[in-house]
């Protein structure tokens, strides 16, 4: 793929990926506005991934404490394949850590409570998986080869910003300062939208249906 070639696939690549997201996210969390959180955290990750790895590779700042010989520009499918795993990311990094606060809301807690409690579970999972990603891909940067000092280098920045800025200070933050109103969908769309049951209050709620049924069975046996 050539450089034309390249920088023409970025944005429709973009668009599709960042809609994708929005709306499956839609589907599992029943809300609008956690959704458009997490698009626009991954959107704010890709970017300063971006600017770290152009200002390193490109302009050379810190290029000795990286071994980075001689700067230059960057090669045009490091940003196209950059997207996919930053994306791949951070929405595991999403899920994870919002599906707790939901499932935490939707069985009664107040908003703000939700958040704090969904946090302190998923907080220690999230940070031990990107310390560990951060290592794998730093030692990367240890490689003679500039690509792939340049793909450690990006996986590294973005798994650092996106899990330890954008999902465990940003998207808490908002979700506390929108409360209530973090977890509306209209009503309109609640009743076309399919229920992913994320919680699996539909499926506890056949198992004691059945167990009710069975003992009742019993008891007139």
């Amino acid at each position: 793929m050539g450089v034309a070639e390249a920088e023409a696939a970025k944005i429709p690549y973009l668009l599709v990926v960042v809609g994708l997201a929005f709306l499956l996210l839609t589907l599992v969390f029943r809300s609008l506005l956690v959704p458009l959180t997490a698009t626009l955290g991954f959107l704010l990750s890709v970017l300063a991934t971006f600017g770290a790895v152009v200002a390193v590779f490109q302009w050379g700042w810190f290029a000795g404490v990286f071994g980075v010989e001689q700067p230059s520009a960057i090669v045009s499918m490091l940003p196209l394949f950059m997207i996919g795993v930053v994306f791949g990311l951070a929405m595991d990094y999403q899920v994870f850590l919002v599906t707790r606060m939901r499932e935490e809301h939707v069985h009664g807690l107040e908003a703000v409570r939700a958040v704090i409690l969904g946090f302190t579970h998923g907080a220690p999972v999230v940070t031990s998986a990107a310390i560990i990603m951060m290592g794998v891909f730093g030692g990367f940067v240890l490689g003679a080869d500039a690509f792939v000092k340049s793909i450690g280098f990006a996986f590294a920045v973005a798994v650092f910003f996106d899990a330890f800025v954008v999902r465990m200070t940003i998207v808490p933050a908002v979700l506390v300062l929108l409360r209530e109103r973090a977890w509306w969908l209209p009503a309109w769309l609640d009743r076309l939208l399919p229920n992913m049951d994320v919680e699996g209050a539909n499926l506890e709620h056949r198992i004691a249906t059945r167990e009710a049924a069975l003992a009742e069975d019993i008891a007139t046996a």
